[in-house]
This record gives structure tokens, sequence and C-alpha cells, in this order.
């Protein structure tokens, strides 16, 4: 079983890649590349988690990075800026897809605890898998961030995860909690999410 890993700098998506590759999936992972909407302290520590998890995983687990700056952008532009992270994590998803299945992944890992964040809410859940037919692996939608961090603390990636500058600029003041699916579809089709994914995905890289 080969796995594309959305990971972010933060505490729950290195974890959730480890858990996949600890009950024996080959993990890829993948890190959105938010700049100019983080600074440059998020891609740093993105590698160093990355090295971290090789460390403790003894798999080989790859590191791709995608451009997402330009995606971002787009969203703002074209969606209602509530809808933003429930955009945003959407198009990460689909570029996953597109780079995954050219790496021969079956499917995609995400740190999503359920109801932790805006964009985690259920129906937000639903609304960001629209039209993606692609699995999507949670391993931590059922833990709270107190099990959540000891995981992290317990194989190395907390200290690592909460280094500052890992913030996002682009976040609105009032995300959306129950995005309107119809909303979303009309906004993917507005901006054409689907060929920005792919533009991501074509250049991406390894690190």
């Amino acid at each position: 079983m080969k796995l594309i890993a959305l990971m972010s700098s933060g505490i729950d998506s290195p974890v959730a890649a480890y858990k996949m590759a600890s009950v024996g999936a080959d993990v890829i992972l993948l890190h959105m590349d938010n700049r100019p909407y983080t600074d440059e302290a998020g891609a740093e520590d993105a590698k160093t988690l990355a090295e971290r998890l090789r460390e403790v995983t003894g798999k080989d687990m790859p590191l791709y990075f995608a451009p997402h700056g330009p995606t971002q952008e787009a969203i703002s532009k074209g969606c209602d800026r509530s809808y933003q992270c429930v955009m945003c994590k959407m198009a990460m998803q689909r570029t996953a897809r597109e780079l995954g299945k050219r790496l021969g992944c079956t499917g995609i890992v995400m740190g999503d605890s359920l109801g932790q964040v805006a964009s985690q809410t259920l129906r937000n859940i639903r609304s960001e898998n629209i039209g993606l037919d692609f699995p999507v692996v949670r391993p931590l939608i059922g833990m709270d961030k107190i099990e959540i961090e000891a995981i992290a603390k317990e194989i190395g990636t907390y200290e690592i995860s909460i280094r500052p500058g890992h913030g996002c600029s682009i976040v609105p003041v009032k995300p959306i909690t129950e995005a309107n699916p119809a909303k979303v579809s009309g906004f993917s089709d507005r901006i054409d999410l689907d060929a920005l994914a792919s533009v991501s995905a074509d250049s991406a890289y390894l690190v």
C-alpha cells in the first residue's frame, strides 16, 4: 500500500503520516508550500519533520514540495472569503491526488481530527471531498488534541512542530464551519480548481 500524506509543519499531519507508516504503508510526504502566505520557517521545519519521521519509522518517506501560494491567491480572488480554508483543503487534496497517481499511490493521508478547527467539521470535510474520487485516510479523526500531542512528543516531532512561524496570513477572520456543498462546487468550477491543482502537481519537486 502506497499513500501520499499531506504534511504541513504543524502537529497533526506528521503524526498521521507516522501512524500509517507504522502499520506498513509506504508513505510519500507532500508539503504544500504556502509562501508567500507563510514564512521560510514552515518549509524548513517540514524538511526537519521528514527527517525525523524517517529516523523513527526506518522508512524512506520521500518529501515533495508543491507550490500553493498561487492557488491560495486564486481562491481569495474568486471565492467568498469565509470559504478560503475549505477551498484550500479541497485544492490540497486534488494536488495530492494528481501527484499521488503519478507516483503510484492509491490514497491520501490527512491529519484531520473531527471538529478540531473550522475546516474539520463533518460538513466541511464532506464539502472538501466533492469531486475528489480518490480515497482519503484520516487516522486521527476520532482523537483529541491531547492524544495527538502525546504521540508527537513520543516520536520527537512535537518540538519541531511548535516552533514559531507556522501561521497562515490568508486565513479569513470568520472561516465557514458549515460549508454549503453547492457553493463549494460552484467556486471550484469558477476558479477551475482541477486546473490549479494540476499546475501545482506539475511543479512539485523532490526535496
